[in-house]
């Protein structure tokens, strides 16, 4: 994708930036290098081959302990370096009445 076209501005990393992609179930992790990161994705360089893992969603790990991570999705491969986008958290809550709301009897009626 053309630097020009990008939403939000990115951050490059001369040398790379260690990090880790993992299963959403936990069954496999790579080593990777971000190369660049910006609010919506990022690019990574990934160690070894990526043609047998499930990249429609996984985690980014930022850190060695796993405490900073991302949740995101292959976007783009192109040999080595696959393009990611960071999938937001859906926070919308469905609101539900309470118990002793849903018991009550509507106004007027006996």
């Amino acid at each position: 994708m053309s630097k020009e076209l990008r939403k939000s501005q990115r951050i490059d990393f001369e040398r790379g930036f260690d990090v880790q992609i993992m299963g959403i179930d936990g069954t496999w992790r790579r080593p990777c290098k971000m190369l660049d990161v910006s609010e919506g994705g990022a690019l990574l360089r990934v160690e070894g081959s990526v043609g047998n893992l499930d990249l429609k969603e996984f985690f980014l790990l930022l850190s060695s302990t796993g405490l900073a991570y991302r949740r995101c999705k292959m976007v783009r491969v192109n040999g080595d370096q696959i393009g990611v986008i960071f999938l937001k958290l859906d926070t919308t809550k469905k609101r539900t009445a309470s118990p002793a709301a849903r018991r009550a009897p509507a106004e007027g009626v006996a």
